[in-house]
């Protein structure tokens, strides 16, 4: 099966279509249809495991009712098509009854459609569209197995048309971190802004190995948790879950900043805790309510990291990506923040990346900070991963891969510390440096910086990105005027 042709051959036929804006909305188009043949699989699954199951989903609205076409003359296809999926199947999806007692196995078919619409206007192209998505059969595990190469590709080609803030993780960073934190079966994995679900599923391609028995199966199925706030990440990360055998893909569609972290209780806490939490965007006040006074800041990133605090348990580990503006931070919620990471956990490690990881979607430098709850910090081990030899930077053709992690991995578990010139690849400080440096964790950072020559709408990106920034900074200082002046407005 190939990547790029079934992704083209879909994208062909969908230009031709006056109803689909853009690439957005194609992979848009795609992905609901996508979901509910991925679903029809399972539930043919589920069926022949189970004689007296039955589907949430009424029978005249699944798919093998209505999009296979078994070459008689009878299948829906031009305006009768359009009418039976405008007024009939996304009006039924999005009024399946749920309760507390419907299983997340079913209940994920109202969730997906809340906010998913169907844009194409030429039932006979989408006639088209549905055929080619129902050449795959989900039922067959390699087959299966061999899409979520194509499933990426729509994962990196969606992100592509996305200027929010929020980054597709590439897979190297998401492996990377999950092999070096080792989350083992019977530990409970969650990401708080889980997007399309690339931790989530390096989480369970890690913990696949160690399936030995049914019990470990079942274990397997319960290990992950998720929560994304934006509607097409949370569908997107549903099917991909559904891909890699998670019957009951527990990922909540909500934002993970809305609940007061004073009233997490034991049961919502994790054991492994993998994040690339958004940065760059604001809360609106009602939300920094939710924290106490020292810990409210105007940058979201900030906030996940609160929540992370709050949510794991004890000896548990995380790995999280965070941009540089965290490690350098001055503010008050910054300075706050750090202060209790050191004092109520372990940050044993910072891995500082090089520029252009996330290229070609943002410039911003990023870092990966791991720590657990096992106790105070008393030092930190930071590693500077250079650029790999004959890159100038990443991109969207020259990506960075697990292998060019190599050298941190080889570093990780026999650590030195290692001089460049008169610059530290690699040093360990004792947390009465990091205090007596104000918190600043700017450290073993890049000698220099090259000069990267980007196309103008790279340039216009950045400047967004640094305008959106500053005006994040702006109202941070009038919040804390207004704060000093006791104006509760």
């Amino acid at each position: 099966m190939s990547t790029r042709g079934f992704i083209k051959r879909l994208q062909d036929i969908m230009r031709n279509d006056s109803g689909v804006n853009g690439d957005a909305q194609r992979i848009e188009q795609i992905v609901w249809l996508l979901f509910l043949k991925v679903y029809d699989a399972k539930e043919e699954l589920w069926e022949f495991h189970n004689d007296e199951f039955q589907s949430v989903i009424p029978e005249d609205y699944r798919w093998r009712n209505w999009a296979v076409d078994k070459k008689d003359g009878e299948a829906k296809t031009g305006e009768s098509l359009l009418k039976f999926i405008n007024e009939d199947l996304f009006p039924a999806l999005k009024n399946i009854e749920v309760d507390e007692y419907t299983p997340v196995s079913k209940s994920i078919v109202k969730f997906a459609f809340e906010d998913s619409y169907n844009f194409m206007k030429d039932g006979v192209l989408l006639r088209q569209v549905v055929n080619v998505i129902d050449e795959i059969d989900f039922t067959d595990h390699k087959e299966r197995h061999d899409f979520n190469d194509i499933y990426e590709q729509i994962l990196k080609d969606l992100q592509a048309q996305r200027s929010s803030g929020e980054y597709y993780s590439p897979r190297a960073t998401t492996d990377f971190i999950t092999q070096m934190v080792k989350p083992q079966l019977g530990e409970k994995i969650a990401d708080f802004a889980c997007g399309t679900g690339g931790f989530l599923t390096s989480s369970l391609n890690y913990l696949e190995s160690q399936v030995k028995s049914v019990e470990d199966r079942e274990k397997y199925n319960n290990s992950v948790f998720g929560i994304e706030k934006k509607a097409l990440p949370h569908l997107l990360a549903l099917t991909n879950l559904l891909l890699h055998d998670i019957d009951n893909p527990y990922i909540i569609h909500g934002n993970s900043l809305e609940k007061n972290v004073r009233d997490y209780t034991e049961k919502d806490r994790f054991d492994v805790i993998l994040m690339n939490p958004p940065y760059g965007g604001s809360e609106k006040d009602s939300i920094k309510m939710n924290f106490p006074m020292e810990l409210r800041s105007s940058e979201t990133a900030d906030l996940f990291m609160s929540v992370i605090m709050y949510r794991l348990k004890k000896n548990g580990r995380v790995g999280l990506i965070l941009p540089d503006g965290f490690l350098f931070g001055a503010d008050n919620a910054k300075r706050a923040i750090k202060e209790k990471l050191l004092k109520e956990f372990n940050l044993h490690t910072i891995i500082r990346l090089p520029h252009s990881v996330f290229a070609p979607y943002t410039s911003i430098r990023t870092n990966i900070l791991f720590f657990d709850k096992s106790g105070p910090t008393k030092e930190t081990w930071f590693y500077r991963l250079d650029m790999p030899e004959g890159y100038k930077n990443f991109s969207k053709t020259r990506p960075i891969t697990l292998d060019h992690f190599n050298p941190v991995i080889e570093w990780w578990n026999n650590r030195t510390e290692i001089k460049e010139g008169s610059f530290d690849k690699s040093r360990k400080y004792t947390v009465e440096e990091i205090v007596a440096f104000d918190y600043n964790l700017d450290l073993c950072g890049f000698p220099q910086q090259e000069e990267v020559i980007l196309e103008p709408d790279d340039l216009m990106k950045i400047y967004h990105e640094r305008r959106t920034k500053l005006n994040i900074e702006i109202d941070e200082v009038l919040f804390e005027i207004h704060e000093m002046l006791g104006d509760k407005s």
